[in-house]
């Protein structure tokens, strides 16, 4: 059993929770966030869209089926930094390979345990996400030492993050089965369940690079684009949204989730915000315009897209509409050209970890990659 060492979670307006260190000992910086998803939390950590932000979990209880090999969405875990109240004191589960504590030290996360989370998740859903910082250890200072780091820190609104998160190079994932589509898939923080469960419906996927051409995109010969999740604020993509653009005016098939519906939503025209608080979880309900029915959704974002729900609105390709909005503050949560072979979600459809009523969507998109053809 390793020794107690003291940690303290603190943040920019000089809130300060006291605990344990969980993961590695040190220090750590971050916009402190809260996600509801009571399981899924290996998925979560190794999400490329929390990259530059300390994670805190609304579920009391954390670690319990450990850590394996197979279930990460990345190559590495992106959070910042880690918040729990009750980690397990060993995991039970015949997948587990290693405990949660011992994977957050082996890749240098600094956590803490042992705070009151909820009192955590109602300051922060009050007064907005914030900056913070976790610091265990030789750098658990003095209290005014420790704020001013965190005001010294970097905020999310202008951040450009996605760049970070992205493939250095281009890579393919085949189709399972027949091959019937390609499609290129514009990683700005990709989850690993994503193209699987595209390859799952016989499309072959060409992940590509951030700083991808559509000259670079049309040599794979598309039937699709695919405009993935990510981290950061969306008004710093300016080359993403122009590409965008592009594929509107060819009218290739086009398929957003998360960061990559905020683009689309630029490209078409209109703003995004930031989010008092975001939407992170597995159970966020989202309303359909078109038919009313609520599906119960994975999401992970703080910015969204300017609009109200059915909002139909002109732009440069054709008439739009707010086709989705979330049932619990009307955030925009789809966006769909009328006349257009376009669509995206702020969502996320491969729902690694999460419900599965968002599947469908991938349906969709080869639909209309059919009728384009």
């Amino acid at each position: 059993m390793t020794a107690y060492t003291p940690a303290a979670l603190v943040l920019e307006d000089g809130r300060i929770f006291r605990g344990e260190a969980y993961g590695k000992v040190g220090r750590t910086l971050g916009e402190v966030v809260f996600t509801t998803g009571m399981t899924g939390y290996q998925e979560t950590l190794t999400d490329p869209s929390y990259h530059r932000q300390i994670v805190v979990q609304t579920a009391p209880q954390i670690g319990n089926t450990g850590w394996n090999d197979e279930d990460d969405e990345s190559d590495k875990i992106w959070v910042a930094g880690y918040a729990v109240r009750d980690p397990a004191r060993r995991p039970s589960n015949w997948r587990s390979t290693r405990s949660l504590d011992d994977e957050l030290t082996n890749q240098g996360v600094v956590g803490i345990s042992g705070i009151d989370t909820r009192t955590l998740t109602r300051h922060v859903r009050e007064l907005g996400a914030m900056r913070g910082g976790i610091f265990s250890g030789p750098e658990l200072v003095s209290d005014e030492q420790m704020v001013a780091a965190v005001k010294d820190s970097s905020e999310m609104v202008g951040a450009s993050l996605a760049g970070d998160v992205t493939t250095g190079k281009s890579y393919v994932i085949p189709a399972n089965g027949q091959k019937r589509f390609t499609v290129a898939a514009l990683d700005m923080g990709i989850k690993a369940n994503t193209p699987r469960m595209m390859a799952q419906r016989g499309i072959e996927i060409h992940v590509m690079p951030l700083a991808s051409t559509m000259d670079e995109i049309l040599e794979i010969a598309p039937d699709g684009l695919f405009l993935s999740n990510g981290p950061g604020d969306p008004a710093t993509t300016d080359a993403q949204v122009e590409l965008t653009r592009q594929a509107l005016d060819r009218k290739l098939p086009l398929f957003g989730i998360c960061f990559g519906n905020q683009v689309l939503g630029r490209a078409l025209g209109r703003g995004t915000y930031k989010l008092q608080y975001g939407h992170r979880g597995i159970n966020i309900p989202v309303i359909d315009q078109e038919t009313g029915r609520v599906a119960i959704t994975a999401q992970n974002h703080g910015f969204a897209v300017e609009g109200e729900p059915g909002e139909e609105f002109d732009t440069d390709f054709g008439r739009a509409i707010v086709s989705h909005h979330c049932a619990n503050d009307g955030a925009v949560e789809g966006l769909r050209l009328l006349n257009g072979p376009a669509f995206s979600v702020q969502y996320h459809p491969e729902a690694a970890a999460g419900p599965h009523d968002a599947a469908p969507l991938f349906d969709k998109f080869v639909d209309l990659m059919s009728e384009a053809r």
